[in-house]
């Protein structure tokens, strides 16, 4: 855990949260933002586990379920995974102004990404993203240099792959379909992870330790090559400082909330539509919500910076969240295991879908309170801290806290 520091002071007096130097306000609170998407995609997973992992769903079917595939499901980790981009050229001017190796920053930020990943993943939630992001990271670290132009159309050429691979796929389903159907979901083998996950924990760890490895693997393969495109994207947009100053752009927002509205909504619907379906009718809704997706998730974006501008006190609300961003994603872990697995409650499988919304609100405002209260007298999350120790240690910095204790002593 971090130390207590000094509350910074404002005009308005003590208590007040200051950001630190260099941190960009609309980053934190469009991070803060797809906090909550994050949590409303991952938490069906852990309160129906039999399902999520032998079905195609994190909710079970229905209008809740529905709702959330084409308004939410895979729109809020590419907001993540840009924000992750940007936020690596802030970290690449902070390490320059300090004299200090950008290389050798981020490849210690990276392993210990990696390490708290690896560990998430075995302890709490079997969908850890973290350990993807670690090795993105150092593949960024490699592209640092590509100009903004460069990096905007390899991360376009990524996604177009991408799409183009899945239409094609749908097509030859379509001519020559195969001989046998896709396996349904298996209720025993659905009843026997739910026993596991809300058994206890031991029962869970067990759980976790079996399906975490192949679904980091899964994740790894599907999610990664749209992460990285999201990854250059957020390079370019962080090297020409789109983000700051977004707000009075009003004419730029208008268009991509046209834009990202007009398109990601229908894109959603038949994206829901699909998956419901199955076989040939899924791949391509995974089609066409891998490029739909994008552009709703931008509309979202362009809609909060909008709303911040308007109402200043949203902005502040959700800025403390995103400034302990890990902090949070592994709290908001933390809790759902302790409502539906083996770790708390092992409400797991018992509640309606509607309900478990209801969990993931309380979560997420637990949360914002919890960082709002903890960074007035604190610059960084406990996580944060950690990472920010290992990212800025180096031989010399050890040398120097040695001598000041020797002198001191």
């Amino acid at each position: 855990m971090t130390q207590p520091s000094t509350p910074p002071t404002s005009p308005a007096g003590r208590g007040h949260e200051v950001a630190p130097a260099g941190r960009v306000h609309e980053v934190d609170a469009v991070r803060g933002f797809a906090l909550a998407g994050i949590l409303v995609a991952n938490i069906g997973f852990l309160a129906y586990p039999g399902d999520a992992t032998t079905g195609a769903m994190p909710i079970p079917d229905g209008p809740v379920a529905s709702v959330i595939v084409a308004l939410v499901l895979t729109k809020f980790y590419v907001i993540f995974s840009f924000l992750f981009g940007y936020s690596f050229t802030l970290q690449m001017r902070a390490a320059e102004r300090s004299g200090a190796s950008v290389r050798a920053r981020t490849l210690r930020r990276c392993l210990g990404l990696f390490v708290i990943g690896v560990a998430h993943g075995f302890l709490l939630w079997f969908g850890d993203i973290l350990t993807l992001y670690a090795v993105l990271g150092v593949v960024l670290l490699a592209l640092r240099g590509l100009r903004p132009r460069t990096a905007v159309i390899t991360g376009a050429a990524i996604i177009g792959t991408l799409t183009l691979a899945m239409l094609a796929l749908a097509v030859l389903s379509a001519i020559d379909p195969p001989g046998v159907p896709a396996e349904a979901s298996d209720p025993a083998e659905a009843a026997r992870v739910l026993a596991l996950a809300t058994g206890g924990p031991l029962d869970f760890l067990r759980m976790q330790a079996a399906l975490y490895p192949p679904l980091a693997l899964m994740i790894w393969a599907f999610q990664g090559p749209t992460a990285l495109a999201m990854f250059l994207f957020g390079l370019a947009a962080g090297k020409t400082r789109l983000l700051e100053g977004l707000g009075s752009r009003t004419r730029l927002l208008r268009r991509v909330q046209w834009a990202g509205f007009g398109a990601g909504l229908p894109g959603g619907v038949v994206y829901a539509w699909s998956t419901s379906r199955g076989g040939v009718a899924e791949v391509a809704g995974l089609a066409v919500n891998t490029l739909t997706s994008l552009l709703l998730a931008a509309a979202y974006v362009a809609t909060l910076v909008r709303v911040i501008g308007r109402f200043p006190a949203v902005g502040r609300a959700l800025a403390p969240a995103g400034r302990t961003a890990a902090s949070n994603y592994l709290g908001q872990s933390l809790l759902v295991a302790l409502v539906f697995t083996g770790y708390g409650l092992a409400l797991g499988g018992r509640l309606a879908p509607i309900a478990v919304m209801g969990v993931a609100v309380a979560i997420y405002a637990v949360l914002l309170a919890l960082s709002a209260w903890w960074l007035r007298s604190h610059r960084y999350g406990p996580v944060e801290y950690g990472l920010r120790r290992l990212t800025h240690w180096s031989a010399h910095s050890l040398t120097e806290r040695s001598v000041g204790r020797y002198i001191r002593s």
